[in-house]
């Protein structure tokens, strides 16, 4: 057979349904391959925007979401894109066309080195040099990006490789068990649990994956402690359990991060380094803080996070051996802890969320716009955030009673991602209701792709909030800088307008009890809709000033 028609062969074996892209001459062989398979080829507007929806989807799905590109600059535009999954640990294979090899070697149209510059934004990236490597490429490229940590691979498949014969056929994808967890690390993480007297958790990233935030919620309710989740380990506890301590990462000022001042050990579970700086939680790095490092790999070498323990293996496994430990030395004394000690810190934090909630005030304050999002939004609903200042604000109010059901890019931290996003969600999820909000500064970097959302008849819906600045830059310039800023603003368009253009559904909400009515009509749209916001971030500062020490991440 042709060689594109084994490639897309293996995609098939894989269980790929979908690939996210926009094509150019030199996959052209692959895409006519593709033509008469069972794989869906969603085709975009940008190839950023394509990297985007299969970050969301594999982020979401477990299995390697798939964006294809052509070269040179189809490949460059898929660069940020890649880059925030990879860090985000979202598992993705990019697909790129390539010339043919009989000109790569010299000065030619688009010719450039794509691999080499995919290498630091990806897990392993590889080009097919002959047709007898498609089948183990193609294995390799899904295993590695979907393998703990996963993240990005890269398929280069030139055009004259793509035309030759073959005889072949698809290697099979197998399961692969992750290692069990070493007994003497658990034993001694169970010792250090049993010797605290102010323990915590903090459940990251890893903390929502493979299962693991089941055994993460069976270890809170044996040992009676609390559980404080980073900004993409949101659900890892529900929000209505007495356990779950929010979210935190907002500079190191809030009210949860006394609760890391106070203890005398540290749990961290599926914690990457990249979500939030551990010397913005481990202020008091005391020698009697004690640390336990429960992962899928052994901890990033870091002054301010040095492990007492570490346990590297499955974490789901890791969790559930240490509840055995625990249930063996300690038996009728579980829990340990009474975890109505921490009902002070909760209550604390609940209050604050409803602070505003009845707030009537236009532009309106972001406490009020995400409590009527989260009463309206149901707990398998879907949410995604940008990246801005509202992201600060949607990490901190919107609490989750489920896994995946908000998701925050906080490693790279890419504006633009969650509109296409929204798109790759809807896809993975279709009965889910999927929100995604964005600054207006964000929203216009892949605006573009709407027109891939009304083709599709795609009811996803984008709340954009209204302050013409690029809002969090400002933010973080007014900190630093004793409330100075550079010149932000910006003009908007108008979005209702907008969205009628694209053939979509769109309003600006404009009185204090206008949110909830227009997610409902929102929401009942065929196609996508559009909601726009103006909103206060004069409550930016105000929260930094109320929480005393806010330091504001980009």
């Amino acid at each position: 057979m042709k060689a594109s028609d084994l490639f897309e062969k293996c995609l098939e074996a894989e269980g790929v349904e979908r690939i996210f892209g926009v094509p150019g001459e030199e996959n052209a062989d692959l895409m006519i391959s593709l033509v008469d398979s069972s794989i869906r080829f969603v085709l975009c507007r940008h190839e950023q925007a394509a990297a985007f929806m299969a970050d969301a989807y594999g982020r979401l799905t477990g299995k390697a979401g798939v964006c294809l590109s052509t070269l040179g600059p189809g490949a460059t535009n898929l660069v940020t894109g890649l880059a925030d999954a990879n860090m985000d640990r979202s598992p993705v294979v990019a697909i790129i066309g390539q010339g043919s090899t009989r000109r790569l070697h010299k000065e030619s149209h688009q010719n450039m080195d794509a691999i080499a510059m995919m290498r630091p934004v990806s897990k392993w990236a590889q080009s097919v040099t002959t047709a007898e490597n498609i089948t183990e490429v193609v294995r390799k490229a899904f295993k590695v990006a979907e393998e703990e940590k996963p993240g990005v691979t890269v398929i280069e498949l030139p055009e004259d490789v793509a035309k030759q014969s073959i005889d072949d056929r698809p290697m099979r994808a197998t399961k692969i068990r992750r290692p069990a967890a070493d007994h003497k690390a658990v034993a001694a993480a169970a010792r250090l649990i049993g010797e605290a007297r102010r323990p915590i958790i903090l459940a990251g990233n890893g903390a929502i994956r493979k299962r693991a935030a089941t055994q993460l919620r069976r270890l809170a309710h044996k040992t009676g402690i609390g559980v404080v989740n980073t900004f993409m380990g949101k659900g890892a506890v529900a929000m209505g359990d007495p356990h779950c301590l929010f979210t935190m990462g907002l500079g190191s000022g809030d009210y949860n991060n006394l609760a890391f001042d106070d203890a005398d050990l540290v749990i961290s579970c599926g914690y990457d380094l990249v979500e939030y700086a551990p010397k913005a939680w481990n202020r008091r790095n005391a020698d009697d803080k004690k640390i336990i490092h429960i992962d899928f790999r052994s901890a990033e070498v870091d002054r301010d996070y040095q492990p007492d323990v570490e346990i590297v293996s499955d974490l789901a496994d890791a969790l559930w051996q240490l509840n055995e430990e625990l249930n063996r030395i300690h038996a009728d004394a579980l829990p340990l802890f009474d975890i109505g000690d921490r009902r002070a810190l909760r209550d604390t934090m609940l209050n604050d969320f409803a602070a505003e909630k009845d707030d009537a005030s236009v532009p309106f304050k972001p406490q009020r716009v995400l409590w009527e999002v989260r009463q309206f939004m149901r707990p398998e609903d879907i949410l995604l955030s940008d990246v801005g200042a509202h992201k600060m604000w949607v990490a901190r109010y919107y609490q989750c009673e489920d896994p995946n059901t908000c998701l925050i890019s906080n490693g790279f931290c890419s504006m633009g991602f969650a509109l296409p996003g929204s798109i790759g969600a809807k896809m993975a999820f279709p009965d889910r209701r999927v929100l995604s909000i964005s600054g207006d500064a964000g929203f216009l970097m892949n605006v573009q792709d709407l027109e891939t959302a009304v083709r599709h008849q795609l009811n996803v819906v984008a709340m954009i909030w209204l302050d013409g600045e690029y809002g969090l830059i400002k933010w973080k310039q007014q900190v630093g800088f004793e409330g100075r800023h550079s010149d932000l603003q910006f003009n908007n368009p108008d979005f209702a307008a907008l969205a009628d253009a694209f053939g979509a559904w769109g309003r600006e909400v404009t009185g204090p009890n206008d949110i909830a009515p227009a997610l409902e009509e929102a929401f009942s749209q065929p196609g996508p809709a559009l909601i726009a916001v103006p909103v206060d971030y004069a409550e930016n500062m105000k929260l930094t000033e109320r929480l005393g020490s806010v330091q504001v991440p980009i």
